[in-house]
């Protein structure tokens, strides 16, 4: 299992863009209902900092995510944005779950 974590703060004036982007996303990995990939997306109070938590079971379904027209679409579009902090990526080791996962 592969977990990936991604947090940046968007301009004021593109938070809503952005929310819309990463519903589009989530609509997509809904329809293709793979069971490898957990995906959510937060928004801080302050309104403009998400955080994105891709939990994966194998390489393959990362690359599902990767290659889905939506995703890109939302990574050039934020890139696009000028962020007022860039995305910073993590890889965190699951320690415990309240459920499992896959």
């Amino acid at each position: 299992m592969t977990i990936v974590r991604v947090i940046y703060t968007a301009k004021p004036e593109y938070a809503e863009q952005n929310k819309a982007n990463i519903r589009a996303v989530m609509s997509d990995l809904r329809q293709l209902n793979n069971p490898g990939i957990s995906y959510n997306a937060c928004l801080s109070p302050d309104g403009k900092t998400f955080t994105h938590t891709a939990f994966f079971s194998s390489d393959e379904e990362r690359k599902v995510l990767n290659q889905l027209p939506s995703f890109i679409h939302f990574q050039q579009q934020l890139k696009a944005s000028g962020p007022e902090v860039p995305p910073k990526q993590d890889m965190p080791t699951l320690v415990g779950s309240s459920k499992d996962i896959f």
